[in-house]
């Protein structure tokens, strides 16, 4: 007669460890694949197929779709201006969110509140801010907030954003993405300089160095290294998937100019315009993913993301 099992309550209660690990992540799984990886996987199959006005085609074009993309002048134009934008809004944002996390970082009553206050924006939709610059600060007229102020100083009006020389429509657009970001970014750089040890302050201190940009310089800004990549990182990928605030500012009742098109207003009209090309859509979104992986990669490599510290 064999004896009891002494490791069936272990093996039994694993058993319920991995039933409920499932129960938990089972339907993220599940939704993750439906809703996101299907869809990916359908774009690209579309992106070989002559594919107007269905998702369903069967017409096979090869690498069509991809040249032709490359071809247009439109496409090319518009990887052109993500290329402006990722130069205006990259510094911007992140001088904009380091100068204040280390004014929140130097508080020493109300750090929470202004960290709250600051973060505001971040929870505020990119369509709402949009129409409240595009009408309460840069609509053009006399009675918005920008002009007011110019009328104040003796200037003309200007029409913001619909003058392309000099082209005053990026600075609306950089303004409202840096007021919605800022506070995002601050928060993470707030967490790497909480991070950073007191006591090198401290021998910092001893040795000499004088307090404000000779101990940022070679202590604060160095420590914040890793921090700082993630950031950049983020930003870039960020700028490349621009499209609420150009499309909401710039378009209006006869459509979107011919200026300041990113990639994913350019695929837009694209897909879902007059044409609805899904297929050459599908092409360019690959493109845009593509291009983004390599982007991103190469700053990876070029920052040393990831690689050891020297001993």
């Amino acid at each position: 007669m064999s004896g009891p099992q002494p490791h069936a309550p272990g093996r039994r209660a694993e058993r319920n460890r991995a039933w409920w690990f499932w129960v938990f992540v089972g339907p993220f799984v599940l939704g993750l694949g439906l809703f996101t990886y299907v869809p990916l996987a359908w774009s690209v199959w579309l992106s070989f197929f002559d594919a107007h006005n269905t998702v369903t085609p069967d017409r096979f074009v090869g690498l069509d779709n991809y040249l032709a993309l490359l071809r247009d002048d439109a496409f090319r134009s518009s990887l052109m201006t993500f290329c402006v934008f990722t130069l205006f809004i990259v510094p911007t944002t992140y001088a904009a969110s380091l100068a204040l996390a280390l004014m929140v970082n130097r508080l020493r009553r109300a750090q929470a509140f202004f960290r709250s206050v600051f973060f505001l924006p971040a929870a505020c939709s990119y369509v709402v801010a949009a129409l409240i610059w595009k009408m309460s600060l840069f609509n053009g007229v006399r009675f918005g907030l920008a002009n007011t102020l110019l009328g104040y100083a003796g200037s003309d009006p200007v029409a913001w954003l619909s003058t392309t020389d000099p082209p005053w429509y990026w600075l609306v657009i950089v303004t409202v993405r840096l007021w919605l970001q800022a506070g995002f970014y601050m928060i993470l750089l707030l967490a790497g300089l909480q991070r950073i040890s007191p006591t090198l302050y401290e021998a910092a201190a001893v040795d000499g160095a004088r307090p404000g940009w000779q101990v940022f310089r070679h202590i604060t800004f160095p420590q914040l290294r890793a921090t700082s990549v993630a950031v950049v990182l983020l930003l870039v990928i960020n700028a490349f998937q621009a499209f609420d605030e150009f499309y909401n500012l710039l378009s209006d009742a006869r459509g979107y100019p011919p200026y300041a098109r990113p990639p994913l207003v350019y695929l837009y009209y694209t897909a879902l315009g007059q044409g609805q090309n899904l297929g050459l859509g599908s092409a360019g979104a690959v493109l845009l993913a593509l291009i983004i992986a390599v982007v991103t990669a190469g700053q990876a490599r070029w920052f040393g993301l990831g690689r050891k510290e020297a001993d």
